[in-house]
């Protein structure tokens, strides 16, 4: 079984902000694949479905991005799941907008949803980075993290999204990098 855990805050007011991209990602990976209906669990919402032939859990933490990792930690030793098990979807300043990238372990940029992981469970899970391009100036960072998408985006976003609930069942497998390439072929064409 994998835990795949959506990054963002709960609310309404916050639904497009750049921050709730990994929340946008479990949203269209769930629709796309069946998945059976939301619960509350873990101090967040899950999914419970399969992407090919593998389990996956779908977690959206309700806890603010600054304590994600109460609800992830929960989630996993509920399992007794290794951090190998999860895989993070998360915002990215230093990636391009759109741009989608895979990698296992590593700092936190900054990122207070993957700090709050890290001081729970380490550094040793995958993680989803998702491009949201950074404005040029650091004062301008909040701002821009915590921006609702331009309507503008809104079709490379789901272009984006679409992309990689498409291609999913390359990361069920474990094959980051053809999810990488395919991701990107699909937001070409």
């Amino acid at each position: 079984m994998q835990i795949w855990v959506g990054l963002g805050n709960p609310g309404p007011q916050y639904a497009l902000h750049r921050h709730n991209v990994g929340f946008m990602a479990m949203d269209v990976i769930a629709d796309l694949h069946d998945f059976a209906p939301v619960q509350k669990k873990f101090t967040g919402w899950v999914q419970e479905g399969r992407i090919g032939g593998e389990k996956v859990l779908l977690l959206k933490p309700a806890t603010f991005m600054n304590e994600s990792g109460r609800s992830v930690g929960e989630a996993m030793r509920f399992y007794k799941l290794a951090p190998g098990a999860l895989t993070v979807f998360h915002d990215e300043l230093d990636l391009a907008p759109f741009k989608v990238r895979v990698k296992r372990g590593g700092g936190t940029a900054g990122h207070n949803g993957l700090r709050s992981i890290d001081r729970h469970l380490g550094p040793e899970f995958r993680r989803v980075r998702i491009g949201i391009g950074h404005p040029g100036h650091k004062e301008r960072v909040t701002g821009h993290v915590l921006g609702n998408y331009a309507k503008a985006e809104q079709d490379d976003l789901a272009a984006m999204l679409g992309a990689m609930a498409s291609e999913a069942h390359w990361l069920a497998q474990g094959d980051d990098a053809r999810f990488m390439s395919d991701v990107a072929l699909r937001q070409q064409g």
